[in-house]
């Protein structure tokens, strides 16, 4: 127990050698469990949806459906992949893998208990925004490389949209990083053991804007326009089949609970909770996980998709003037507190 103990929580008193194998095997359990998380995000999210909706959601593959993720992932592996014959090829297939390797480099810094985390940097919180910023590239590559009008315009919505809303999600976490005085993930969480419920309540106007920004950074209901199968068929992957269209399936999963451990590392407390768990230190991370997962399933169950102008409007016009005045407000009160 005590070898375990070292090699997942006190790495450095291993040699240089030692430490990066260590790395590779956190890497490893973290990239597994995330991908067993997304493979059933699916089934959750069509299950809750269904109850709902009055609807059962997938019943006949299993018990229950609990294997129809399995089933899914089945027909898509043999699937025929199509390729348009006016295509560009090379970016056609390199653009799935650039929006599912941002999402799946951005939780290695995210810290699951105090000492386990892939790669604890000190500029964590930066290094999550820059590879939500490169998940980007493989929507807007996409669409461009598709040769669809349908799939350029998903593109050229989704390319509007992270512009707006990037800026609004990176100025909502500027008052956690004055509030901690870092950007370490790690030492974020630790500075919110001072204030009950993390920074929460002092960061309630940044965590509103974040978390709205955080619907529209996924591409997620009600802020889908990149896909709006309504105007655009698929949006951005209408011309995409078997696997590349599950890359960028698995790619939009991913990147909704590396949001969601975003809000919760800055906001919630990470891996605090109210009391102590024995035995299970990651306990208060998943639980706050799975809440937030279900946020995300019930907004897109309610609220129906907004107008383009709607989308734009709310982000340069409300969302980045609130994330400004919770900047100064968090100032003015350290200044008064100081």
């Amino acid at each position: 127990m005590d070898l375990l103990y070292n090699v997942f929580f006190r790495p450095q008193i291993f040699s240089p050698l030692v430490q990066v194998l260590i790395i590779l095997l956190k890497a490893l359990i973290v990239v597994g469990v995330l991908m067993l998380h997304v493979t059933y995000a699916t089934y959750f999210e069509r299950k809750s949806i269904g109850h709902m909706q009055v609807r059962l959601g997938p019943m006949r593959v299993g018990p229950h459906g609990l294997l129809q993720p399995i089933a899914d992932f089945i027909k898509l592996f043999f699937k025929e992949d199509i390729i348009p014959a006016n295509a560009d090829k090379p970016i056609f297939f390199i653009a799935p893998a650039i929006s599912i390797f941002a999402g799946m480099t951005a939780i290695s810094v995210i810290p699951f208990f105090n000492g386990f985390v892939v790669a604890n940097i000190n500029i964590g919180l930066l290094f999550i925004l820059a590879m939500s910023s490169l998940n980007a590239y493989g929507v807007v590559l996409a669409g461009w490389a598709s040769n669809s009008k349908y799939s350029f315009l998903g593109g050229l919505r989704s390319s509007a949209q992270v512009i707006s809303y990037e800026i609004a999600m990176g100025l909502s976490l500027v008052g956690v990083m004055m509030m901690a005085g870092s950007l370490n993930l790690s030492k974020i969480v630790q500075a919110q053991q001072r204030f009950p419920g993390g920074f929460f309540w002092p960061q309630a106007l940044g965590f509103f804007v974040f978390m709205v920004a955080a619907f529209a950074e996924t591409n997620r209901t009600p802020f889908d326009l990149p896909e709006a199968e309504s105007e655009l068929v698929a949006g951005y992957f209408t011309e995409y089949s078997g696997m590349r269209f599950a890359l960028f399936y698995v790619a939009e999963y991913i990147g909704m609970i590396v949001m969601s451990l975003v809000g919760i590392t800055c906001f919630l407390g990470g891996w605090n909770g109210p009391f102590a768990i024995p035995y299970v230190p990651f306990a208060w991370l998943f639980i706050k996980l799975y809440l937030f997962i279900f946020l995300f399933y019930w907004i897109r169950a309610t609220l129906p998709r907004y107008r383009y102008d709607q989308l734009m409007t709310l982000g340069w016009k409300l969302l980045i003037p609130l994330a400004l005045l919770n900047i100064i407000g968090t100032g003015l009160v350290k200044m008064l507190l100081h």
